[in-house]
């Protein structure tokens, strides 16, 4: 079954009161931060597409500056690509799909339509798109977004984060694919064998004052021995007694793999 839930802060701004919102196994945190900080609007925005029976997700986190304007064009102009996308989603798992998907990705940045819009808007948005299929997942990163991978193997090696946060890049007035050479990154993963936690996030869950969770570490700690959707709830009830000002979103979900990843040879 396709599920789907598209949001963005203008809508409803969850300031002062966060919202978790479960579909099947994915939860959607929403905090749109706090007014005694000085919070008056929330820029957040996201997207999911889910099916079920053909083992994908689709993820898309927004993190938008001066008006929320940019992440809702993103997403209109994103859903144009709804079933083009799904269709990609559902060929089998290899390297050809991926590279179809990003291909199809890109054709929503670089539409000529979505480029002149981007002119007539205010403000710009940093844009994180995740696809988990099967034992794999994708993503394309533009600004500072967080895309970090949880799992007991890679953490012994010190490893949590997939991205690199890149600043000074955003679509939107500001448009880094309105350059000769747009700025972005990509990147692939494969997940390890048993439980792996994928968790997106815009950056006001690690610029919280005090910095509770500035080390991907404590984040983990939080979802020690806690179903998902409370250990979201507990994240933002943290930096909520913290005073965050800025508005943070989160999608949050883990997958079960039962075949064994890639080893170093003996």
């Amino acid at each position: 079954m396709f599920k789907e839930f598209s949001w963005v802060g203008s809508e409803e701004d969850f300031i002062d009161y966060p919202s978790c919102l479960e579909i099947n196994q994915l939860v959607i945190g929403r905090y749109g931060g706090n007014s005694i900080a000085g919070q008056n609007k929330n820029e957040d925005g996201c997207l999911l597409w889910s099916m079920d029976n053909e083992d994908w997700e689709l993820a898309i986190v927004l993190d938008a500056h001066h008006t929320a304007e940019s992440a809702k064009l993103v997403l209109s102009h994103f859903q144009q690509k709804k079933e083009s996308v799904k269709t990609i989603l559902s060929s089998p798992t290899n390297s050809l799909t991926f590279r179809k998907l990003e291909a199809e990705v890109l054709k929503v940045f670089q539409d000529e339509e979505f480029l002149s819009s981007c002119k007539n808007i205010k403000g710009e948005t940093s844009c994180l798109i995740v696809v988990r299929k099967h034992k794999f997942v994708w993503w394309l990163s533009i600004g500072d977004c967080l895309l970090f991978l949880f799992h007991p193997e890679l953490a012994a090696l010190g490893q949590y984060q997939l991205n690199q946060r890149h600043f000074y890049e955003w679509v939107g007035q500001v448009n880094t694919f309105a350059n000769k050479v747009p700025c972005y990154s990509t990147g692939t993963t494969e997940l390890r064998k048993g439980v792996n936690h994928l968790f997106l996030t815009t950056d006001g869950l690690i610029e919280c004052p005090n910095g509770p969770f500035t080390n991907p570490r404590e984040i983990v700690k939080v979802f020690k021995n806690k179903h998902n959707k409370q250990a979201i709830q507990l994240l933002f009830q943290i930096i909520k007694e913290n005073n965050v000002m800025d508005s943070t979103t989160i999608i949050s979900w883990k997958v079960d793999i039962s075949e064994v990843a890639s080893l170093p040879s003996i």
